[in-house]
């Protein structure tokens, strides 16, 4: 790993000091593939119709093993995801499997996945068919406590545009119809909703726009919703309670409504129990310690989607973040410098000695070629 270390940690640091948002990481892309592809991968830019994705593959073995990369951004506060750690981690293991493909039978790939936070890059590339014929997939997510199990929510955004009329706010507010009023109406309807939410329910949202000036009545006014729930099931309920809202706040104003999707929904994860275990028992063994208590499901993730079609895990890797979590500014902080260089290294060793655990187990090997 000394061999690939440096390199992976350059590029998590360069990714991190310039954030890109999802579907516009283009350095981020072609920084990534330029390190597979000096580590010996046959790189393709571009795939599943996404100038941001890749898919790089060296060895062809008939052990499929996948890691995705990440490497989107969140607005205003850069890297508070740790997606640049996430890249690098992937980078680094991959590269350091790639001179023993031969010698593990397996065929490394590398899945450059755009756009997790916000657009579901994986669930579009596994739509496209790019995970067809891969046995396993895996990644490390910074945090700030080291756990393995993936407890994530099943989600998906609601985008919600309400189409009014135009008045002067003082002398003929009558002749307007109040876009404004129907946000308002919408967030005071979620609000009440909120009481009779079924455990692991959740709704949070912002308003987009909320009109011109304060002297106008706003004909325009938006809103987006994310929505999660503990599997796809009960979270396609709780849209439909959540578009009666709408539904509602336009009926009461008179405004024209429509609700649109940004994205495709995220599901609920499925943790692949013999990965976990390799992975725990290899993350141990370089210092790393897990809290025995299981977490309440939060956060979405589109690698919970690949979880559902091929054997995968999505443990998190503590970094030395000083009691911040992610989505704060001081997450992003941390991110960068020696926690996280080592959260980086420790993640990536730990996976791909997963990794050869299963290509050495006669056993275990032929399940997963089998997919059992």
């Amino acid at each position: 790993m000394e061999r690939v270390g440096a390199s992976a940690i350059d590029l998590s640091r360069r990714i991190h000091a310039h954030p890109e948002l999802g579907f516009e990481e283009h350095r981020a892309a072609e920084w990534v593939g330029d390190a597979l592809d000096r580590a010996g991968f046959t790189v393709t830019p571009g795939v599943a119709d996404l100038p941001t994705a890749l898919l790089a593959t060296a060895g062809d073995g008939p052990l499929v093993v996948g890691i995705c990369a990440e490497y989107d951004a969140l607005p205003d506060i850069g890297h508070a995801c740790g997606h640049n750690v996430i890249a690098g981690a992937a980078v680094a293991a991959a590269s350091a499997l790639a001179p023993l493909a031969t010698e593990l039978g397996i065929t490394v790939q590398v899945f450059g996945t755009p756009a997790e936070e916000n657009g579901g890059g994986k669930i579009l590339m596994l739509d496209a068919g790019l995970f067809a014929g891969t046995h396993l997939a895996m990644m490390v997510h910074p945090s700030n406590v080291d756990r393995v199990h993936a407890h994530v929510l099943a989600g998906g955004d609601l985008r919600v545009d309400f189409t009014g009329k135009n008045a002067h706010a003082s002398a003929e507010p009558y002749e307007g119809i109040n876009a404004g009023d129907a946000i308002t109406l919408t967030q005071v309807a979620i609000g009440l909703l909120r009481q009779q939410l079924r455990p692991g329910d959740q709704i949070h949202g912002i308003v987009t726009n909320g009109g011109e000036a304060p002297n106008i009545i706003p004909a325009r006014a938006s809103a987006t919703y994310y929505l999660r729930a503990l599997g796809l099931e009960g979270l396609h309920g709780l849209e439909q309670r959540v578009g009666r809202c709408f539904e509602g706040a336009a009926l009461a104003t008179g405004c024209e409504l429509t609700i649109t999707r940004t994205a495709p929904s995220y599901s609920e994860f499925r943790n692949n129990t013999v990965l976990a275990d390799f992975y725990e028992s290899n993350a141990r063994r370089l210092g790393r310690e897990f809290d025995a208590v299981a977490s309440a499901a939060s956060g979405s993730t589109d690698m919970a989607n690949v979880s559902l079609a091929i054997p995968a895990i999505h443990p998190e890797i503590a970094i030395d973040c000083g009691g911040a979590t992610a989505h704060q500014p001081e997450f992003a902080a941390h991110c960068v410098g020696n926690g996280a260089d080592r959260a980086l290294i420790d993640g990536a060793t730990a996976m791909a000695c997963t990794i050869a655990d299963v290509a050495t187990d006669p056993t275990l090997r032929a399940q997963f070629i089998a997919g059992n």
